[in-house]
């Protein structure tokens, strides 16, 4: 008797995903069956961290600050596969734990904002017309931009600054694509031990579990949410 196929996975794109946590999940995104573009800025590095991934997996050189390569790419995923299902907004600069709000140098807030918060915004408008009934958009966010987690800290300013903003553009675009039936929801992976985290975080793949639960919402699940590990974080 000859097996049923095996389900048929959708597209998942990951941007800023060469190392850490976005590459931890293209890992787990790939491992599950689906094909998956590894969105990186330098390409050459986005191939050496696809080497020895399982699955289909896609190097894209994708830049989230430049509307060129965010449109370049929402053209590639139209032509060779038509829909996005799971597009998770990684990309991330500037955790600058040097300056202080009054002290800083706003290059390096206007570059924050730039990738974290417009970069995220960006690419999901470049895709919108992408993302079919039950698409999931994830916000990697971060406990740094909740009022409520960081009253009174003064650390990472341009970091926070940048978050805080993304956690707004996560609130108004789930709003625009609810009734699509698209769920976009900001997702706190916690203090990771990656480049950006340092040293003493938890594990990579503790991270992933969290931005992966907004992946695997059920169709009826929340949207416009601010979580870590499926527990809700203060705005």
């Amino acid at each position: 008797m000859t097996s049923p196929p095996a389900p048929t996975r959708g597209l998942a794109v990951v941007t800023g995903a060469n190392r850490g946590l976005g590459l931890g999940v293209v890992r787990r995104l790939a491992a599950r069956g689906h094909p998956v573009v590894l969105g990186a800025r330098d390409a050459t590095r986005g191939h050496d961290a696809a080497a020895d991934l399982p699955g289909d997996v896609t190097v894209r050189a994708l830049d989230v600050a430049d509307q060129g390569s965010v449109d370049a790419l929402a053209a590639w995923v139209r032509a060779e596969h038509g829909a996005l299902e799971i597009l998770v907004n990684n990309a991330g600069v500037h955790y600058d734990t040097g300056q202080t709000a009054i002290g800083a140098d706003l290059a390096i807030a206007e570059e924050a904002l730039a990738v974290n918060a417009l970069g995220a915004w960006r690419t999901v408008v470049a895709c919108a017309d992408l993302l079919p009934h039950g698409a999931r958009v994830v916000m990697v966010s971060s406990g740094a931009g909740s009022f409520g987690e960081t009253r009174g800290g003064g650390g990472v300013p341009a970091y926070s600054v940048s978050k805080a903003a993304l956690d707004m553009v996560t609130v108004k675009l789930a709003a625009d694509l609810r009734p699509r039936g698209v769920l976009v929801n900001a997702v706190c992976p916690g203090w990771v031990a990656t480049d950006m985290g340092g040293a003493g975080g938890r594990p990579v793949d503790a991270g992933v579990d969290s931005i992966l639960w907004a992946v695997d919402l059920p169709p009826d699940g929340p949207t416009g949410t601010f979580t870590r590990d499926g527990r809700t974080v203060p705005w």
